[in-house]
Formats: structure tokens, C-alpha cells, sequence
């Protein structure tokens, strides 16, 4: 199969620079008149894929908010990958996984394995317990396709106590998490097939990413406080490699199919505004 850096990176272009985030909050399925139980995660999203799957170029659903609703979750949680995947649509599950041996084997497994019910092109990753602990879903990746965006920089307020930490070479964390993942995709075009995750209310990140040669996932944009304006802040000269994520920003615009359309369209102009003007 053709690297995931290519085929995210022709994703963007045809249909433009954006994620959504699929995320069912207890809240969203309420504003849309839906009850917090299968059948209303079920509805909500249904409304998302029939209005967007064929528009937009990356979807990230949260795995923890099918996950809540047992096995009737899951079964629409894989429903709505291969809608997805079949409309076109790159689609990079958030599970943030982390683990060690045959654990993380297993995680490589159940999202990165085309035979597995789960199959999506790509996923987040926690580095925490060492980037290398996560070689086994490198090595997946690589096999089947896909890709892992790793966590490097992100948004909540306790992260810096630990991504800013400092080793016994003077890196931070973070930096060495960067510099990492760039070596994997050394010598990749356009882009490698790895990625971070760098959150979009961060500012000034004090970091180097000029190096990484593949894409820059930006949470944290619409409801979680940054616009697109942040991402020149975040990104810099590095705007050409960056992937908004957008969630409740998008989804608040059901349940009808015009409000999300035009929600995502909205938040894409946005964007593009910004990374047209920094590439």
C-alpha cells in the first residue's frame, strides 16, 4: 500500500486541510435531541458521516466515547471507520496508546492490521514509556500503510511538568520525542509516515520541528480556546505540514447536515487562510 504520508498529504489537497473530530459527549448528543445510550451514539454518528464523509479530508474519532457504551459502541465505532474509509475519507482513530512487548504488539494489531475489524490508517500514540516501547506500531505502520501521530506537545495544563523536563543532554522531553520521530521519517517525501501532536493552545512552543518531515496534528482548536490565528504562534515556518483538528466546533452545527457543512466549512476557510499564507 502507498506510504500514509502520501496518501494524507494528497487527502489535504483534493479536500483541503482539516480533521474532524468525532467525539459523542454526553452534551453534543444532547444538543442534538439524542439520548446518551447506543441507539442515540448510533444517530449522532450516522449525521456526521452522511453529511461529511465525502468532504472532509481526516476524521479522528475518540475511541473513549464509543468505548463507554460496551460492545454496542464498538460495533458502530467499526461501522462508521469503514463508511468512512470508503467515502475516501483518512481516518485517524484517537486512542493514544502506550505500552510495552506484546501489548503494544497487540494495539499495532488491532488498528494498524487490515484484518482487524478496527483497521484505520491511523492512530495516536503516548510515547511515555519511551519512543522505542512503540516500535512494534511503527514497524505496522510501515507494513500495512499506515501511520502513528505521536503525542510530543500537548494542550492540558499538566503536561509541561513532564514534556519540559529536561535530560541529562539538555533536551527537554518533548524535543527528544521530535527529534525521534523525525529520524523515522528521515529520507520520506512528501512526508514521512509518522507524526506529532503538538496542541494548538500552546503558543510559543520554545521547540524545533523544523526537522520532522511529516504531519503536525493541531488539537485544541473552536471550543477547546485556539483559533486558527494560533496555529501561525504554534507552527511558524512550519505551517505547510500542520493538520487543524476541530471537534465540538464542527459538531455543534448538527444535527441537521447544512449546520455541520457549513460548520466545517466555516473552520476550514479559517484555516486555510492562515497555512496558505505561511507555506
Amino acid at each position: 500500500m502507498e506510504d500514509f504520508g502520501a496518501r494524507l498529504r494528497r487527502a489535504m489537497t483534493q479536500r483541503g486541510p482539516l480533521c474532524v473530530g468525532i467525539d459523542p459527549h454526553p452534551a453534543l448528543l444532547e444538543r442534538w435531541g439524542l439520548p446518551d445510550d447506543a441507539d442515540g451514539l448510533t444517530r449522532f454518528s450516522q449525521g456526521v458521516v452522511d453529511a461529511l464523509a465525502d468532504r472532509v479530508a481526516v476524521f479522528k474519532p475518540q475511541s473513549a466515547f464509543f468505548e463507554r457504551y460496551g460492545s454496542r459502541g464498538l460495533a458502530v465505532l467499526e461501522s462508521i471507520i469503514r463508511q468512512l474509509r470508503d467515502a475516501g475519507s483518512i481516518v485517524l482513530l484517537d486512542v493514544k496508546r502506550g505500552d510495552i512487548g506484546s501489548t503494544v504488539s497487540a494495539y499495532a494489531d488491532a488498528y494498524l492490521n487490515p484484518s482487524s475489524p478496527l483497521y484505520v490508517d491511523a492512530v495516536t500514540a503516548s510515547p511515555y514509556l519511551g519512543v522505542g516501547s512503540l516500535a512494534p506500531m511503527f514497524d505496522a505502520a510501515r507494513a500495512y500503510g499506515g501511520g502513528v501521530f505521536v503525542l510530543a506537545l500537548t494542550s492540558n495544563p499538566e503536561g509541561p511538568s513532564v514534556q519540559h523536563a529536561r535530560g541529562a543532554d539538555g533536551r527537554t522531553v518533548a524535543q527528544t520525542v521530535i527529534d525521534e520521530i523525525s529520524q523515522l521519517n528521515a529520507g520520506s517525501r512528501p512526508w514521512g509516515s509518522f507524526g506529532l501532536v503538538v496542541g494548538a493552545t500552546i503558543g510559543e512552543t520554545g521547540h524545533d520541528l523544523s526537522g520532522v518531515g511529516g504531519p503536525l496534528l493541531a488539537p485544541g482548536l473552536g471550543a477547546q480556546g485556539a483559533g486558527a490565528a494560533d496555529l501561525r504562534t504554534v507552527f511558524g515556518p512550519n505551517l505547510s505540514a500542520v493538520l487543524p483538528s476541530y471537534s465540538r466546533e464542527v459538531l455543534a452545527g448538527g444535527p441537521d447536515a447544512s449546520g455541520l457543512r457549513a460548520a466545517a466549512e466555516r473552520v476550514l476557510a479559517d484555516c486555510e487562510a492562515i497555512l496558505g499564507s505561511g507555506s
